[in-house]
């Protein structure tokens, strides 16, 4: 088995649990390896600290599989990876039907994300070690999670850093273009061939159940108060109605439900949690009509369209435009796709996310919720923070933090592997200054 020796200066980042090897901490290599072959990683002195997979084209040069030197790699290994994955997930969520099964280097499998819809599972392979170990690793899946099918989506562009082609299509058994699921109670229905990524993000499960505290109690807001009616019930006690300020009784069931804007909404997520928990009215906003087609169906299969009003539009547009108006909501989430996926593309990221912020919170009434996240890795939370706070001082907002999350259980992190914390997730208390 070939070694490779590490700098003797480099920062001792393997020896805190970091998954990966750059080029630049490299020294030499010694001994006949192929791409994607297994290697020991040895330090200057030629101490063993891992084994793991090497491509010797790539920046992350190495990815680390276990810190054990008589540990096989072979189907076994990746069974009992997936096993330790899968029953993981079994312990820490309340539904598994669907979720996030193996989150790669999170999961000691670096390269392989796998996520489960139902009984069908999709997959992304994005490392040549694991394309390598790709028979391997989809005869394990099958062995452990027993799906009814496999259907890869290897359709992004980071495995041409791997010197890998893009590859979409059945891997294993069968699997429905379309497969329905349920997540926080509510079911939906997950486009695996088309929608983005793998079809569903799971990462926001439990920020999206977050918001529940927000969407009732808006009824003395929109001028709606239990008021007398005049009459008693059979134990001699007054009936108390929703009226309006002209006494007109209010016969909407969800009077008191806040009114909420959903931007970047992709299949609906925030829009079903929002009626789910009460919300009387929401607009859900996306530029793509496919997804909002799908944000219907979704929509409807919960019993909610009655509730929900749909637009196919630029979010940077529609939220300027709606300022200029003088609309109004209780409620506006943001949550859009990733600004930043370079360290170049920072700053204008920085531009993007105040934007959006400053015209979300001038939509917020007095005394409501700005529901904002970025999942750019390169946005760091500090950052982030500024960035609103920079957007408030202009829009002449006090905003006070509700709730700060991240991604959810089934995206674990190694601790001390900042590359993992990527989705940062705020709800914000919005108030006129």
């Amino acid at each position: 088995m070939a070694k490779v020796f590490l700098n003797r200066n480099r920062k001792k980042r393997l020896e805190l649990g970091h998954p990966w090897v750059y080029k630049s901490e490299i020294d030499r290599v010694e001994g006949a390896l192929q791409p994607g072959d297994i290697v020991d990683v040895v330090n200057h002195s030629g101490h063993f600290l891992a084994k793991g997979m090497i491509n010797p084209n790539s920046q992350i040069t190495v990815r680390v599989l276990t810190y054990n030197p008589t540990e096989e790699i072979d189907e076994s290994f990746f069974e009992r990876r997936i096993r330790d994955a899968w029953e993981y997930r079994l312990r820490l969520l309340e539904d598994t039907n669907a979720c996030r099964v193996i989150y790669g280097e999170a999961d000691f499998l670096p390269g392989i994300v796998v996520d489960k819809f139902a009984d069908v599972l999709v997959i992304q392979i994005l490392s040549l070690g694991m394309e390598v170990r790709r028979n391997e690793l989809i005869h394990a899946l099958i062995k452990v999670l027993e799906p009814k099918g496999i259907y890869e989506r290897s359709d992004v562009p980071v495995r041409e850093r791997e010197g890998l082609e893009q590859r979409t299509g059945l891997v294993w058994g069968e699997a429905p273009r379309e497969v329905e699921i349920v997540e926080n109670g509510l079911r939906y229905v997950v486009d695996i061939v088309e929608g983005q990524k793998t079809g569903f993000f799971f990462d926001q499960r439990e920020n999206r159940a977050a918001i529940a505290p927000l969407m009732t109690g808006w009824g003395a807001t929109h001028g709606i108060t239990l008021q007398p009616t005049g009459e008693e019930d059979e134990q001699g006690e007054l009936i108390f109605r929703p009226m309006d300020k002209r006494g007109k009784v209010i016969k909407n069931p969800f009077w008191a439900g806040a009114e909420v804007l959903e931007c970047f909404s992709h299949t609906g997520s925030f829009t079903l949690n929002a009626c789910k928990h009460g919300a009387k009215k929401v607009t859900c906003l996306d530029i793509s009509e496919h997804a909002i087609e799908t944000a219907k169906r979704n929509v409807t299969m919960n019993g909610f369209l009655h509730r929900v009003n749909f637009v196919v539009a630029n979010a940077f547009d529609y939220l300027r435009e709606q300022v200029q108006e003088g609309n109004l909501w209780d409620v506006v989430i943001l949550d859009p796709p990733a600004f930043a996926k370079t360290k170049g593309a920072v700053q204008g990221a920085c531009r993007g996310y105040k934007d959006i912020n400053l015209n979300g919170m001038k939509l917020v009434r007095d005394g409501g919720f700005l529901v904002t996240a970025s999942c750019s890795y390169h946005m760091k939370p500090e950052l982030f923070k500024e960035v609103i706070l920079d957007a408030a001082i202009d829009a002449k907002k006090i905003l006070r933090l509700v709730h700060w999350g991240g991604a959810g259980k089934d995206h674990p992190e190694i601790h001390g592997v900042e590359e993992g914390h990527y989705l940062k997730f705020a709800i914000f208390e919005v108030r006129s200054r």
